[in-house]
């Protein structure tokens, strides 16, 4: 059986920055996806574990909505219903909130 996991756009950098120095290249797709999350993750591997963990003990919050909600830091509640749009449920204005909260303290 394969197991599923998630991983932040700061925890993908780090894995491809360390197999680009443990080769002599990387392959193009590689290359693009440092690139992109080169470009994209704004905090490090260590704040993106710790900033899904904080968004896990909310109630509804899936993993993977958790790890989105660390690569995009959003700052408006427009951006987390965006985030939630496909799922079968909204998040309560309080929980909306309290994502919003949690995000504020790794900006």
């Amino acid at each position: 059986m394969v197991e599923e996991k998630h991983l932040s756009l700061a925890e993908i950098r780090d894995l491809l920055e360390k197999e680009k120095a443990a080769r002599p290249t990387l392959s193009m797709e590689q290359q693009y996806a440092l690139q992109h999350a080169s470009l994209f993750a704004h905090v490090t591997p260590e704040q993106a574990h710790k900033l899904v963990k904080e968004l896990m003990e909310i109630p509804m919050m899936s993993e993977f909505n958790a790890v989105k909600v660390s690569d995009l830091l959003p700052t408006h509640a427009d951006d987390v219903r965006a985030i939630f749009a496909k799922e079968r449920f909204a998040l309560s204005k309080e929980d909306m909130d309290r994502v919003l909260e949690i995000v504020r303290q790794y900006l």
